[in-house]
């Protein structure tokens, strides 16, 4: 607490004063002000201050941290002080009372031998002219400080009678100063106006500035007061009108509605936990102010337990004949995905209650995934709901957010329940792989609790907070890739593997399916438009190049909206006739152009790949140039990738002698090894095996033979290991017209998957190592010693 005096006697203020520097302070004249002093040579200073002149120069420091302040970290201007009284504390540190006798500016700055520092002190000329506008600005002052005093509570009003007897511009400046609540570095920059009049004028702007910002406060504070008072004011009539109605034996809107939900309750399925929730919130609605906040959240809480089906469940279509003709129906092949639908149905029947199961369809766009859980849920007479995990990154989403927050939710599984409107739908979260995960909480984590059966009886979301039974749920999941969805949750899952189509069965497929739904969405009858079967072909090999169907569908469409053009352009045309002859007229050049033969040769090799989208082919060039046996690798390959050319180099090093090849090339030559189509990425160890062909074909210098494709992962020691998606391969090898294909002898179980149709055309020959491989794709007569 800082006090002002008037000191009218004269102090001789020497040219050298101890300096004491203080933080976060700035003290001006005639102020008395106590100071706690902790710092060595501030101890120092003042103990010697006051055995000799009891003056000392206090100044304030540009950075409060800095515990030994330089010339730099010190205000140029200060307040000569008389220290009035020291108090040693029981720690050391003293404290001080000092009274501020002047402004003066510091000149030189050192440390002396009693350990404290010592400044030169240069005194300033405030004396200022009193003239009627000086007397103005004075006046302008004071009036201003009186208005700040009366709405500021923590300065006394004695402060302003104090002012109405100073005649003196300076000091009235330094005591109005010395009382107003503003920043130290306000307060600095008063302290260095030597000038009385420009230090008036700055008071007076921030005076101004301060009295509205307090005036502004006043009006907040009056208008928060007043709603105060005006809610108490509605709740205490609100309390009188019920009374009234209650003995005149009426009810409000908001009562009906409370009874409304009681009644409601009563006729609910329930569990008892949610009952007994749902009558506490319901008790605690009707105590609540109809139009308060809190009524509408507790309201919307309320219709929330009761909506959502606890106890509904729909009959199951236990008819596994039935069942069998609507998937068929739907859908063309995926024979599996049936067989485990009927499976689950033949349990139900038997055992009548059963644990839901967790299905995860995995496969390329396009091939029927989330078609076919909607059909699922219609050959079981259950309600479908789907939920798309795409993007979502907030666990929340899942779960829920919690009722303390404005504007919260239950989660998408218990909304999407509440929409089912029973609790054994048919559950789909498509795109599962996409899941996203940030700062806001991994949603798969979340989907833990909600996809095994173990646990999901008493599945908790954040908003109702009250277990709700998912057991009866079937759920079934998509994705494309299973790389992208965390192990814990593959864990839970049931994978069903849906492969691309052959050409033949997207034939099919566009006969059964496609054509006749596009020509009914485009208003086209049989009598409008004929297709040819070779059309269809040349649509399938020229115009698509996908695992599934969606793209045909495109194409389908696109012919029906430009027949339904040329119908009506032209009335005098009936029928429109597509044939191969007159396809490109309607939808353009063809997007692909089919290879007759596969450009193996000379360091040159088709591999086969396996990706989001299906399976690829995928040419790979070897070439060879002077250097110093280095290997280089382009085309965007990934670390495994890369792993497995080096890995083929050293089988190829090691296998020279015994393959022919001179073993001085790997001194004198680079190889590189490019991967066409460089802005995508690969990566995988499957295509080992193409990579090892391609480098011994460009060290013998003896071509691939042609429409000869191969996948396998390749050792040091040349043995070819199993690979992943080899349906998926074998198939991009048939469209792209391959007759033989090199896998690895692990997969032999695999081609059970393959069908017929692609197996009668195409030649698989299982291999084991790298010796087996190298007489099948070479020409032995040719050079070298593969045998």
């Amino acid at each position: 607490m800082s006090e002002i005096v008037d000191k009218n006697e004269s102090i001789k203020i020497p040219n050298v004063l101890p300096l004491l520097p203080v933080r976060d302070m700035t003290l001006f004249p005639s102020m008395i002000v106590p100071l706690a002093v902790g710092r060595e040579k501030s101890i120092k200073a003042l103990e010697d201050a006051m055995t000799t002149t009891r003056l000392i120069f206090v100044v304030s420091q540009k950075n409060v941290r800095i515990e030994d302040p330089s010339p730099d970290d010190i205000y140029a201007t200060g307040t000569v002080c008389e220290v009035l009284q020291i108090l040693k504390m029981p720690d050391g540190a003293l404290k001080a009372l000092v009274e501020g006798v002047c402004r003066a500016r510091w000149t030189d700055f050192k440390l002396i031998n009693k350990g404290y520092v010592e400044v030169g002190i240069k005194e300033v000329d405030e004396s200022c002219k009193k003239t009627p506008e000086v007397e103005a600005i004075m006046r302008n002052a004071i009036s201003l400080f009186d208005q700040y005093v009366k709405l500021n509570n923590r300065v006394p009003v004695e402060a302003i009678l104090t002012l109405n007897t100073i005649e003196d511009p300076a000091k009235l400046a330094d005591s109005i100063a010395a009382h107003i609540n503003i920043k130290s570095d306000d307060r600095q920059e008063i302290l260095e106006l030597i000038n009385p009049i420009a230090r008036l004028e700055k008071i007076i702007n921030v005076l101004s500035s301060e009295i509205e910002i307090l005036n502004i406060e006043r009006r907040i504070q009056s208008r928060v007061r007043t709603q105060m008072e005006k809610s108490q004011k509605e709740y205490y009539l609100n309390e009188q009108m019920k009374a009234i109605k209650k003995e005149l034996k009426q009810k409000d809107d908001s009562q009906k509605d409370v009874e409304e939900l009681r009644e409601k309750l009563k006729k609910a399925q329930l569990p008892d936990a949610a009952r007994e929730v749902a009558e506490k919130e319901i008790s605690r609605l009707e105590k609540m102010m109809p139009m308060s906040p809190e009524a509408s959240v507790s309201r919307t809480y309320i219709d929330w337990i009761l909506d959502l089906p606890w106890e509904k469940s729909t009959v199951d279509n236990l008819d596994l004949k039935k069942a069998k003709s609507i998937l068929d129906a739907d859908h063309y092949g995926l024979e599996k995905v049936k067989d485990r639908i009927l499976e689950y149905l033949a349990v139900l029947s038997r055992v009548k209650k059963i644990k839901g199961p967790v299905l995860c369809f995995i496969g390329p766009p396009g091939v029927g995934k989330t078609s076919m859980a909607k059909s699922v849920a219609k050959c079981l007479g259950r309600s479908a709901v789907r939920v798309s995990m795409g993007g979502v990154r907030d666990e929340a989403e899942i779960r829920g957010h919690r009722r303390t927050y404005i504007g919260s939710l239950p989660g998408k599984i218990i909304q999407s329940m509440r929409k089912a409107g029973s609790n054994n739908p048919v559950f789909i979260l498509d795109e599962i792989d996409k899941i996203g995960a940030d700062w806001r909480g991994d949603p798969s984590s979340a989907l833990l609790e909600v996809l095994d059966p173990e646990q999901n009886y008493a599945f908790n979301d954040h908003y109702l907070d009250i277990d709700f039974d998912l057991s009866k749920v079937m759920f079934i999941t998509t994705a494309n890739s299973l790389s992208s969805i965390p192990t814990t949750l593959l864990d839970r899952l049931e994978t069903i593997r849906f492969a691309g189509y052959t050409d033949e069965e997207k034939e099919k497929i566009a006969w059964r399916f496609i054509i006749p739904k596009e020509m009914k969405a485009h208003g086209i009858s049989t009598n409008d438009l004929v297709i040819e079967k070779q059309t269809v072909r040349d649509i399938i090999s020229n115009y698509t190049r996908e695992a599934g169907v969606r793209n045909l569908s495109r194409e389908i469409a696109n012919l029906c909206r430009k027949t339904a053009k040329e119908l009506e352009m032209n009335k005098e045309i009936s029928k429109v006739t597509i044939s191969p002859k007159n396809l490109q007229d309607y939808l353009g050049i063809p997007h692909f152009e089919r290879e007759k033969i596969v450009q193996n040769g000379i360091g040159v090799v088709t591999g086969l790949a396996w990706t989001e989208v299906g399976g690829v082919t995928m040419t790979i060039e070897v070439n060879k140039m002077k250097g110093k046996g280095m290997l280089l690798l382009t085309g965007k390959l990934g670390d495994v990738m890369k792993e497995s050319a080096r890995a083929a180099l050293t089988y190829v090093q090691s296998c020279a002698k015994k393959l022919g090849i001179d073993e001085n090339i790997f001194k004198d030559l680079d190889f590189h090894i490019h991967v066409p189509e460089g802005s995508v990425p690969k990566d995988g160890p499957s295509a080992g095996v193409a990579l090892a062909t391609g480098l011994v074909s460009v060290c013998l210098g003896i071509a691939v033979k042609k429409k000869i494709a191969m996948t396998g992962e390749i050792t040091l020691m040349g043995r070819v290991m199993a690979i992943g998606g080899l349906k998926e391969k074998v198939l991009a090898a048939y469209r792209e017209g391959i007759t033989t294909v090199l896998f690895p002898e692990s997969n032999k179980k695999d081609l059970i998957d393959i069908p017929k149709e692609v197996l009668a055309k195409v030649k698989m020959i299982p291999v084991s190592s790298m010796d087996e491989i190298l007489p099948i794709v070479f020409d032995v007569k040719k050079g070298g010693n593969i045998k």
